[in-house]
């Protein structure tokens, strides 16, 4: 949840608005009677929760099968339904009938085809704005639009049908754990807000990747990273927007007006695994290669580098099955497909095997039972996990994802590092969560490419926001041991001591978003030691080569809002450690000293929403 935002800079520019706690009241809406199952068609060896769309089929029938998934999920914020649509190479929709898709939570839509120019859907895929007013037509914002991935395949924009303002536009205006992956949009532009609705249209995102597009609005985006993408223009920023190895990106030579960090290109990279059909309509698992230093997407010039793995050699789990079984498959060489579902998991999923894929469809979650570590990663190379999401229960786990057992065991492999891509994590909001830590890495060479740490700030568990800081409880959200650890797209937020530790050495990361915790209810709920509050982004005082390019801490302490917290960055004063492009912010409540090691004005009540910047620490 997010609370003071700058109005939109596409339509009103350089005003600061607080958006109060309009949104307590709303966290556990659902949709009334669309809550009914939408209709479900797919192949038995996807399960239940797949539907795959052909291009012979009518579009009205895909059309009101989407229509119906979107009216079930559109407000179902904290509910346990998870779906994944999935469209067979060849053309949807038409010019005079273009196929027009909303997506809405824990909703995958995907192309099937080997290349996103395989599948094109002439029409839109879009989100909008969430109206939590006046029977939903006021206070609209984008701010909890969570959840939602959308990949593989081209989009030809078109609104026909639609009114005047819809029409302008492909709409996406969400915030974090959405990402969009190997898209290719043609015929018009993509926005990153929703500016046909009213106000205020905050937005907090987001992450886009291997994807060539038009010329895209950002507005209302607090922060965004785009990787390893085209692009034909970018307007607006607000807070902080990061380009990495981006054909096109704008220059950041006279940050933060505008607010730009751009690097020529990805210190590293890999693609997220995606599903296609062969010429043969067999179903296949495309699993990218590493690349360093990289550039533009990896589609251009024919099929993605990496290796094709057959269905077959996949054990395809359902919600139900035991972890007994899913970790005997593993044992046996098979890969793990999670079919989409909340699955309970009492005691932890064991990868051990180099190499082995472990990939979620339809965001399928894996909640820990009786303080369990639901997934364990072997310091082994070149594992790769991608789209799932990982929760806390209500009994305490000391992690959620843990990689690697204790650091400096095997040193990993740079060339094929372990890659996590698209996981997220929470720590409440569907139900009570406990934790010490979420994502603990002790591997080497390790990548984590796209993440979104939550610890809950607002839910359906029934707390006040006082009760929540001792009922869904989280220390820290990423402890990072290993060496030679990148991260390309951390968001971590709200966690009750430093969000993010790394103690690793050589660690790269690639944008950083963190919300302070909100509700410490006391400034002696929030000292370490004699020290007022935990920064947001700690490096450990023995680290000695560290680089974070374009890094956002944000504070709204609306429990006590008398609360301070020192510094929002704090690392060891070392030559080799250097941050790029850092701020802090405030949101309305409490205040943060600095931003890094004593340097930087206060972020108070004195300036809410606007950034205070660091461009270059040390200093140069």
């Amino acid at each position: 949840m997010r609370h003071a935002r700058r109005e939109s800079a596409h339509t009103r520019p350089g005003r600061v608005f607080v958006l109060g706690l309009v949104l307590a009241a709303t966290a556990a809406a659902t949709a009334p009677a669309a809550n009914a199952d939408p209709p479900r068609r797919g192949p038995a060896d996807l399960g239940a929760n797949v539907t795959v769309f052909d291009p012979a089929m009518p579009v009205a029938e895909i059309q009101a099968t989407l229509d119906a998934a979107h009216a079930a999920q559109v407000d179902d914020e904290m509910g346990t339904r998870r779906h994944a649509y999935l469209f067979k190479p060849g053309r949807y929709g038409t010019a005079e009938q273009p196929l027009q898709i909303k997506v809405g939570y824990y909703t995958e839509i995907a192309g099937l085809g080997a290349s996103p120019t395989d599948v094109v859907i002439n029409g839109k895929v879009e989100v909008y704005n969430r109206c939590l007013a006046d029977n939903g037509t006021g206070n609209c914002l984008a701010l909890v639009n969570f959840w939602r991935t959308l990949s593989n395949l081209t989009v030809d924009v078109n609104g026909a049908g639609q009114d005047g303002c819809r029409s302008t536009a492909n709409f996406w205006a969400v915030s974090q754990a959405v990402s969009l992956r190997r898209l290719n949009v043609t015929g018009g532009t993509l926005s990153l807000m929703d500016y046909c609705t009213a106000g205020p249209q905050y937005a907090s995102g987001g992450f886009i990747a291997d994807s060539r597009l038009p010329a895209v609005t950002n507005g209302s985006q607090q922060q965004w990273l785009t990787r390893n993408s085209e692009v034909a223009g970018w307007s607006n920023g607000v807070w902080n927007q990061v380009f990495s190895g981006v054909v096109g990106a704008p220059d950041d030579a006279a940050f933060p007006n505008p607010p730009y960090t751009t690097l020529d290109t990805t210190p590293l990279s890999r693609e997220k695994p995606y599903l296609f059909v062969d010429a043969s309509g067999a179903y296949q698992v495309r699993v990218p290669s590493a690349r360093a230093n990289t550039r533009g997407v990896s589609w251009a010039d024919g099929l993605t580098p990496g290796r094709t793995i057959p269905l077959r050699d996949f054990f395809v789990a359902r919600p139900g099955d035991s972890v007994r079984e899913i970790n005997s498959q593993l044992a046996r060489g098979k890969h793990l497909l999670l079919t989409p579902g909340v699955y309970d998991v009492e005691r932890s999923i064991e990868v051990k095997r180099p190499d082995a894929v472990v990939l979620g469809l339809g965001h399928a979650t894996l909640t820990a039972v009786n303080g369990s570590t639901p997934l364990d990663v072997a310091d082994v190379p070149g594992v790769v996990v991608a789209g799932i999401t990982v929760d806390a229960g209500t009994k305490l786990s000391p992690v959620l994802l843990r990689v690697g057992k204790e650091h400096g065991k095997r040193p990993g492999s740079p060339l094929n590092p372990t890659t996590l891509s698209d996981v997220y994590f929470r720590v409440g909001g569907p139900h009570v969560g406990k934790t010490d830590t979420a994502l603990e890495v002790n591997s080497d060479n390790v990548l984590i490419d796209h993440t979104w740490v939550w610890r809950g700030d607002h839910g359906v568990e029934g707390f006040t926001d006082t009760q929540r800081w001792n009922t869904n409880t989280g220390r820290t959200g990423v402890v990072v041991n290993g060496d030679h650890v990148t991260a390309t797209g951390l968001f971590v937020e709200h966690f009750q001591r430093h969000n993010t530790v790394w103690n690793g050495e050589h660690g790269v990361t690639v944008l950083y978003q963190n919300e302070l915790p909100y509700d410490p209810p006391t400034q002696a709920d929030w000292m370490k030691g004699s020290v007022e509050g935990w920064a947001g982004y700690k490096v450990g005082d023995r680290v000695r080569e560290h680089d974070l390019y374009g890094g956002g801490v944000y504070v709204f302490n609306q429990n006590n809002p008398a609360i301070h917290t020192e510094n929002g960055f704090e690392v060891p004063r070392a030559p080799g450690v250097r941050l790029h492009h850092v701020m802090t912010v405030n949101l309305g409540a409490g205040t943060v000293d600095h931003v890094v090691n004593g340097v930087g004005d206060p972020a108070d009540t004195s300036r809410v929403g606007t950034p205070v910047y660091v461009a270059e620490y040390p200093a140069p």
